[in-house]
Parts: C-alpha cells; sequence; structure tokens
C-alpha cells in the first residue's frame, strides 16, 4: 500500500515518499526494517483537512515511490538510495524518507547536500566507528557532518564520551530536552536544511516501537512544533527508526510527523495573497 493520501504522479509531484527499509546495524531491538510498512499503516486514519493550514493532503502533489528495497551491504544501499533521492530533488520535488535504521539519513544529506541538518534524536550518533562499522546507525551525525557544515541535535540525552566531545565542536549544537520547547530556529535565509526525526527522540512512553529507547524525552507535541518550526526552511525529510514492537505508537507519531511536515512546508511555500 501507498502512504494514504499521497495519490499524485511520482514524475510530476512536489513530494515523494520513499521507504528505506535497512535494518542491518541495530544495536539492541531489531525490526526497523518494518518501519515504512507500518508508518503507512497506521497513516491510515489520518483525516485529509488540516484545520491548521486549511490544506488537504491529498492535494499537496504527494507521491509514493514505494520503497528501495534493503540488502545488508550498507555502503552499496546508501549510494543506490543517495541516487534515487538525488532524482528526486532534481525532478524538483521533496524526499519523503521513511526508514529503516538511522544510517538512511546519511543517504538523504548526501543527496541533498544541505547547508545545516537539524536532527530530533535521543542520541548524538557521533561515533567515528562502531564495533568496526563506521555506517552504523550509531554513526549517522558524524557521517551527515562529511556533507553538511552544521548538524543541531534536539532532545539529545545519550552519547559516548568521544561523542560529547566531538559535540563540543562549533560546528554540532546540542539542544537537551528540557530546551527543545523553547528553540527556535536561527538559520541565515540562503542556508539549505536537511530534518531527520528519529522516533526514539520521544519519550518511550510516547513512542515504544523502536530500537533503541531512551527515557527522560519529548512529547508528541515538542517534536510535532519543531517540525512545523523547521518545514519551511528545509529541502528534504525523513522520519527513521520505527520498529514493529509496539501496538502502532512510533508508527502513528512518525506518520503524523511527515504529514505535518508536509503541510508546514506547502503552507510556508505559498506564494503571499495580493
Amino acid at each position: 500500500m501507498g502512504f494514504p493520501g499521497a495519490t499524485a504522479d511520482p514524475a510530476s509531484a512536489a513530494y515523494v515518499v520513499v521507504g528505506a527499509p535497512l535494518d542491518v546495524s541495530t544495536s539492541f531491538r531489531p525490526g526497523a526494517r518494518f518501519g515504512p510498512r507500518r508508518v503507512r499503516t497506521f497513516a491510515e486514519p489520518f483525516e485529509d483537512f488540516d484545520r491548521r493550514t486549511g490544506l488537504r493532503f491529498s492535494g499537496l502533489g504527494v507521491a509514493d515511490a514505494g520503497d528501495v528495497r534493503a540488502w545488508d551491504d550498507a555502503v552499496e544501499y546508501l549510494e543506490f538510495l543517495q541516487a534515487e533521492l538525488a532524482a528526486v530533488a532534481a525532478a524538483d520535488a521533496v524526499p519523503l524518507v521513511v526508514g529503516g535504521e538511522h544510517t538512511v539519513s546519511v543517504a538523504g544529506v548526501r543527496a541533498l547536500e544541505p547547508d545545516v541538518v537539524v536532527c530530533l534524536d535521543a542520541h548524538l550518533d557521533l561515533r567515528e566507528s562502531y564495533d568496526g562499522n563506521p555506517y552504523s546507525h550509531a554513526c549517522t551525525t558524524r557521517r551527515a557532518l562529511e556533507t553538511a557544515d552544521e548538524v543541531v541535535l534536539l532532545g539529545v540525552r545519550s552519547g559516548s564520551e568521544a561523542g560529547w566531545a566531538r559535540a563540543d565542536e562549533p560546528d554540532v549544537t546540542v539542544v537537551p530536552p528540557e530546551a527543545v520547547a523553547d528553540w527556535t530556529p536561527a538559520f541565515d535565509p540562503d542556508a539549505s536544511v536537511y530534518l531527520s526525526v528519529d522516533v526514539d527522540a520521544a519519550d518511550p512512553s510516547v513512542a515504544p516501537g523502536t530500537g533503541t529507547m531512551e527515557p527522560f524525552g519529548l512529547e508528541a507535541v515538542t517534536m510535532r512544533d519543531v517540525v512545523r518550526a523547521v518545514a519551511p526552511a528545509a529541502s528534504g525529510f525523513d522520519v527513521v527508526e520505527v520498529n514493529d514492537r509496539d501496538d502502532g505508537q512510533a508508527a502513528a507519531l512518525a506518520a503524523k510527523l511527515l504529514r505535518e511536515f508536509v503541510f508546514s512546508h506547502a503552507a510556508g511555500r505559498a506564494p503571499a495573497a495580493d
């Protein structure tokens, strides 16, 4: 099934959903390969109309290109996924990636080459490698910084000692969970931005269906407000790390945040009325 309301032709769409079910480096509870399917499923009951923006999701030119089937070589998979996402961007559409483990964000960042990556996440993910693997999901932010000039991490409450030392460098900003509600974007108007949402940024009481739960996290409304604030400046979006280990709470949150991104992006880019 496609993402509900994503009925546009991918060749002429303004937004394209791309499933990326990579699940090779999850270090605790696997199952992120089921994320794209579950996010689509738990989006089914949502109303098409959004009262806040006055827009209908089905009227915003959203297409679903299906999943980019994953295999066990993460490096090759990221190269293939990067090419797919670059083609979406080259067609003047915004890619909406649904993971899959957080490693898939590397492909999105490389495809779009943003100046700034904004990431909702429980973890720094700044390791150079994890168990000898530089493409582990624990290294996503480190790999993103090989392309982007700056990373803003919102909701982080876990990281290695070396990761925290790397986070002290000027190209990384960390906003702890208790300060996220008061955070507002302050991007250069000409900066390109990529928004990544790791669903484990949420408190486990909100979204238990994820691979590496970390208590003392964000409420759903706080995550929604971040997505709404960043979306108008963003050229790409992903939501990752949803698995099949709950009753759909994480998938429903991920699906709703994807829709919030589209509504806010479309409303923010709409021409002003005369």
